[in-house]
C-alpha cells in the first residue's frame, strides 16, 4: 500500500515548439494538459504498473476544478482537501532534442488548518508494512518541517517513509531519519554542500546519509541513470535513450518503479532496475504522459553492483 502527499499539485501544461527564442512569438506544435506534482506524478505511475496507490492533495480555485476533472480521468484514487487558494498551473516548454524548459508557479497559501487536514488525510493510511511519501515542493503557508512532521508521525505508526523534495523541506525531512530519499544530484549537493562531480562522490555522499540512519538512499543522476545505497549494498543502473522527448516527470516515475518494487517485495537492486526501466520510458513521452508497460518496449537497462567511482557525471 503506498500513498503520496502531494502539498502543492499542479496542472501541468507542456507545449512544445522548435528552438525557444528568447523574447521572440513562436507557434507552438502541439500541446497537452496533465494533472501534476511530484506526488501525482508517482501515483499515476504506480496505477500504471498494476498498483492501487492513494494520491492526497489540496485543490482549489478554477485550476482546481481543472485538475481534479483531469485526475478523475486517471486510475488514482485521490483524497482531496478543499483548500481556499487556487491550484497552481506549471508550464513546461519542450524544444526538439529533448530541453525542457519550465515555469512553476508557487501555489496556494495554505492555513493551519489546511495542512493539518492534508496530514491528517495522509497519515490514516500510515499503517504497519505501508510506505507513506511526501513529495515535491511545498506551498505559501505550509510551515518548512512539513515533511519532518510526516516522518516521525507515519513511522510512529509503523510504515515506511519516502521523501523527494529539496532546501530545507528536505533537508529537515533528512534529520527526522525518513526510510528512502531520492534526489537528484543537484539536491543531494544542496543537502549536503558537497560538490559531485563523480560517481563515486555521490556514492560516498549517499553513505554517509545511509550511516546517520536513512536506509535507502536513491540518487536520479539523468542521463548517467540512478544509484541505490544501503547499508550493505551499492547498486547503479542506466538505460540510454537516444531520442528524448521531455524529462518532465522521469524522475517521479523512476521512484514510483522503485517504491512499487519495494513495496512488492523485490530486492532493492531489482526494484532499483525497474525504477529506470519507468523513469527512461516517461523520457520518451510528451509533458508529464506516464508510461504504460508498452512503452517499456526497447529500453535496456544495464546494471552493475560496481560501478565506477571515478566515472565523471553528465552536467
Amino acid at each position: 500500500m503506498i500513498t503520496a502527499l502531494t502539498p502543492n499539485p499542479s496542472v501541468d501544461r507542456a507545449v512544445s515548439v522548435g528552438d525557444l527564442e528568447r523574447g521572440q512569438v513562436l507557434r507552438a506544435t502541439s500541446s497537452r494538459v496533465d494533472p501534476g506534482g511530484k506526488g501525482v506524478n508517482v501515483g499515476r505511475a504506480i496505477a500504471a504498473m498494476g498498483g492501487d496507490p492513494l494520491v492526497v492533495v489540496p485543490s482549489g480555485g478554477p485550476e482546481g476544478a481543472l485538475f481534479e476533472a483531469l485526475l478523475a480521468q486517471t486510475d488514482v484514487t485521490a483524497s482531496v482537501v478543499e483548500v481556499a487558494g487556487s491550484v497552481r498551473m506549471n508550464i513546461s516548454v519542450l524544444e526538439p532534442d529533448g530541453t525542457t524548459t519550465k515555469l512553476n508557479e508557487p501555489g496556494p497559501d495554505l492555513s493551519e488548518a489546511e495542512v493539518n487536514a492534508l496530514m491528517e488525510a495522509t497519515l490514516e493510511r500510515a499503517t504497519p508494512g505501508s510506505w507513506v511519501a511526501g513529495c515535491g515542493s511545498l506551498p505559501p503557508g505550509a510551515p518548512s518541517d512539513l515533511y519532518a512532521q510526516l516522518v516521525r508521525e507515519a513511522v510512529a505508526r509503523g510504515a515506511s517513509v519516502a521523501i523527494d523534495s529539496s532546501g530545507s523541506p528536505m533537508a529537515e525531512a533528512v534529520a527526522a531519519r525518513p526510510t528512502l530519499i531520492k534526489p537528484n544530484r543537484e539536491e543531494l549537493a544542496e543537502l549536503t554542500g558537497r560538490t559531485l562531480d563523480t560517481l563515486g562522490a555521490v556514492i560516498d555522499t549517499a553513505r554517509e546519509l545511509v550511516r546517520s540512519g536513512v536506509a535507502y538512499v536513491a540518487v536520479s543522476l539523468g542521463r548517467d541513470g540512478a544509484v541505490l545505497v544501503t547499508a550493505s549494498d551499492v547498486s547503479h543502473a542506466r538505460a540510454i535513450i537516444t531520442e528524448p522527448v521531455s524529462t518532465v516527470g522521469a524522475g517521479d516515475c523512476m521512484l514510483a518503479g522503485l517504491l512499487f518494487g519495494l513495496d512488492s517485495g523485490l530486492d532493492p537492486a531489482e526494484a532499483l532496475q525497474q525504477g529506470v526501466s519507468w523513469g527512461a520510458a516517461a523520457v520518451r513521452l510528451p509533458g508529464t504522459e506516464v508510461p504504460t508497460p508498452a512503452d517499456l518496449d526497447g529500453i535496456d537497462v544495464a546494471f552493475t553492483r560496481s560501478p565506477g567511482r571515478d566515472m565523471p557525471l553528465d552536467d
